[in-house]
């Protein structure tokens, strides 16, 4: 399945910036699962490409004339291979993803939620995880404006509704509390069922001797129109852009993300 995919981020300020870094993770990798057909970045400057100690392609974008906006766009065609489920290990042994940060962490309320879990997800750990997915969804229904993109697991956990992002975050706490490696996955959706953005997050754990993926926001596995742009241990490893800068003053993001193929437009 070809996927074709149109994202842009804009930043606007009320004051001119001075310098402004960013660290970009806007371009999807080859994996066993996808192809990179074509792929470009549009940036208002030039950036030094590099390798993230993930293993994500990464750009470094520096800009040191004075200016009020920055926009930031990708595009480009990749092809989805279904047919083999989870991804290999990959550059990072993956007992490293068994570490908390803190935007995993586990607090009373996610640890009661998950101990009963414990005995199934032991003996069955695929089918246990998915029904962690599906009690966590219940527990906490998708719902945007309620959480703030530095919430924590146990912020979000607590304000019991959320978006992917969130979702991802306490699934990672959750499956770790547990033992089972579990990292944060930032990409695209391509799906006519889905009512979530096309600018996605998701969890894979290491079960068996693959990464499988959990999209907790839709309940389903993340083998179907998910496109991977980077993971990490947490959103902060993992998010499209993060950056940094010198004035400004206020500042207004927009964000928007569209996938396409040859029969359907999700936006």
């Amino acid at each position: 399945m070809k996927l074709h995919v149109f994202h842009e981020t804009s930043y606007r300020y009320d004051q001119l910036i001075r310098r402004s870094i960013q660290m970009l993770r806007m371009t999807p990798p080859k994996t066993q699962r996808q192809h990179i057909v074509y792929w470009q970045l549009d940036l208002p400057g030039k950036a030094t490409a590099w390798t993230d100690a993930f293993g994500n392609p990464c750009h470094c974008l520096v800009l040191e004339n004075p200016r009020q906006d920055i926009v930031l766009r990708a595009r480009g065609t990749v092809e989805l291979n279904n047919a083999d489920q989870g991804e290999p290990e990959g550059l990072v042994p993956h007992t490293v993803f068994l570490r908390p940060t803190k935007l995993t962490s586990v607090d009373t309320a996610i640890a009661n939620f998950i101990e009963p879990f414990r005995a199934t997800v032991k003996s069955r750990p695929y089918m246990g995880l998915h029904d962690v997915m599906l009690a966590l969804l219940e527990r906490m229904p998708y719902e945007t404006g309620i959480t703030h993109v530095g919430d924590s697991a146990s912020q979000s956990f607590a304000k019991g509704k959320g978006v992917c992002q969130d979702h991802t975050h306490v699934f990672l706490a959750c499956a770790r509390y547990l033992g089972l490696p579990a990292r944060y996955v930032s990409g695209y959706l391509h799906s006519a069922q889905n009512e979530q953005v096309a600018s996605h997050a998701w969890a894979e754990a290491w079960v068996g001797n693959r990464w499988i993926g959990y999209d907790v926001s839709n309940s389903t596995d993340a083998d179907q129109g998910h496109i991977r742009l980077a993971h990490g241990l947490d959103y902060e490893d993992a998010s499209p852009v993060r950056g940094v800068r010198i004035g400004g003053g206020s500042e207004t993001m927009h964000s928007y993300a569209k996938v396409e193929s040859g029969h359907h437009t999700q936006q």
